[in-house]
């Protein structure tokens, strides 16, 4: 039976007299890759920044209704955001390496977290860099910046930053677009082995790549859920016409 990890219920978004989002109602599956797709300015990226509380760091944003992760709504007064991004981890589109080492980067979160060991934080660098599918191309030149790394390996270096620090959902922003299609296709073999560990949301624009990586697909429009089945489902016969006509390439 498959776990619920995250469910959005009646989730609206509004930047200030703008709505984002309209009365949304989701459930994710644990360690699933869950897909979202819709044209530019659907409201993907902004459910994408509700599921870590992204949104809130942009001024007169209002967001109401709920987001459940294992049961507790992450907008109760009562939750610690720090430790919530902590455990829903994010990359986005363009990668983001910090201006420091390649072990500094790894290192980073863990540090900020309050490990300061070194035996210890060597072997999350160590760890989190055989996840991220990196380690053999990094692993002689850990001082040297990150920076020098290519836009894929950067990306993947993204991604071992985030697991540095255990998570237990990983949120994508379109983390390929950015990628040539050697290093996309890295990634998403990168993705299909995380989602053994991880739970995973990403946004993409690519109706390929949605279906080659994930399991369910939410498709939406003017910042509503239109569709949300498993991805062979929507893509092969969807319930709903707007849905067929988006993937077909009739609008969008």
């Amino acid at each position: 039976m498959e776990k619920v990890k995250i469910e959005a219920k009646n989730l609206n978004v509004f930047y200030g007299n703008f709505q984002a989002l309209h009365d949304v109602n989701i459930r994710m599956q644990e360690k699933k890759v869950t897909a979202l797709i819709g044209p530019s300015g659907c409201g993907k990226s902004t459910f994408l920044r509700t599921l870590n509380r992204l949104n809130e760091l942009i001024e007169g944003t209002v967001t109401t209704g709920e987001v459940l992760i294992d049961g507790v709504d992450i907008y109760h007064p009562s939750i610690d955001v720090v430790a919530l991004r902590k455990k829903v981890g994010m990359v986005f589109q363009k990668p983001s390496a910090f201006p420091m080492s390649i072990y500094d980067n790894v290192a980073y979160g863990p540090r900020v977290h309050g490990i300061k060991k070194k035996a210890l934080l060597d072997e999350i660098v160590e760890d989190s860099l055989k996840k991220a599918n990196l380690w053999e191309e990094v692993k002689d030149r850990l001082r040297s910046s990150a920076l020098k790394l290519s836009g894929g390996q950067q990306q993947r270096l993204v991604i071992a930053r985030v697991l540095s620090v255990n998570p237990e959902i990983i949120l994508m922003d379109e983390p390929a677009s950015a990628l040539d299609p050697i290093s996309t296709a890295k990634l998403e073999d990168l993705i299909a082995i995380l989602k053994n560990n991880y739970t995973i949301v990403i946004v993409t624009h690519n109706m390929q790549q949605a279906a080659r990586i994930s399991d369910y697909t939410a498709f939406f429009l003017n910042g509503h859920l239109i569709e949300y089945q498993p991805t062979d489902k929507l893509f092969v016969s969807p319930e709903d016409k707007r849905t067929e006509d988006y993937i077909t390439g009739r609008f969008g």
